[in-house]
């Protein structure tokens, strides 16, 4: 009796619906946060983004200082982890932009628009520096994006929000311009953009 009884027990749990996931955080450097937040918004998954600014010593940074504070323009992603993992926003990170260039990304030059990953705990980290390895073997050349620990994250101002959304035209001539595209695609053919749906 008790054996049945158990059995049914089991069998009750396991009808139950699986509890989802959490949502979880992502903070990734790629160039221009407004083409970053761009991109990530068109990723199965993801929830929301919001373009700020991150890794410098300054406190809150704003649009004109947050270079000097040695700040980079970043995208916070929150995913649904049941529907997309890390691991493969961040080779969504790596095919949307040019992670060979240190220099900058695309016409926007300088330590604010290099690309990085900022991992916020060791599962994170692991993970960004398993798929920097498989990126660099794809692209056969050494990708100069590091992989960095936590950093404080701070919100741009409202206007940078959804800007290619809001600023449809504008956000076009900018990215166009910038030849962001251009170069991505040249870069990696084919997976260029992988994982995004434009």
């Amino acid at each position: 009796m008790l054996r049945l009884l158990l059995g049914f027990l089991v069998a009750c749990f396991m009808l139950l619906p699986a509890r989802a996931a959490e949502p979880q955080y992502a903070i990734f450097a790629g160039g221009c946060f407004w083409c970053v937040e761009s991109d990530f918004d068109a990723v199965p998954g993801v929830l929301e983004t919001i373009s700020g600014y991150a890794g410098g010593k300054s406190a809150n940074p704003t649009y004109e200082d947050y270079s000097r504070g040695g700040h980079r323009e970043v995208v916070r992603v929150k995913f649904d982890p049941d529907r997309v993992s890390y691991a493969a926003l961040v080779g969504v990170l790596f095919r949307t932009t040019d992670p060979t260039d240190d220099g900058g990304q695309f016409c926007d030059r300088g330590f604010a628009y290099t690309t990085a990953i900022y991992a916020l705990n060791e599962r994170q980290a692991m993970d960004a520096k398993a798929e920097k390895i498989k990126a660099e073997a794809e692209l056969g050349r050494p990708i100069v994006t590091p992989v960095e620990g936590a950093a404080k994250f701070w919100p741009a101002e409202d206007y940078h929000q959804d800007f290619g959304k809001r600023n449809p035209i504008r956000y076009w001539y900018y990215r166009n311009g910038c030849g962001r595209n251009r170069t991505v695609e040249k870069l990696w053919g084919d997976r260029a953009y992988a994982g995004v749906d434009h």
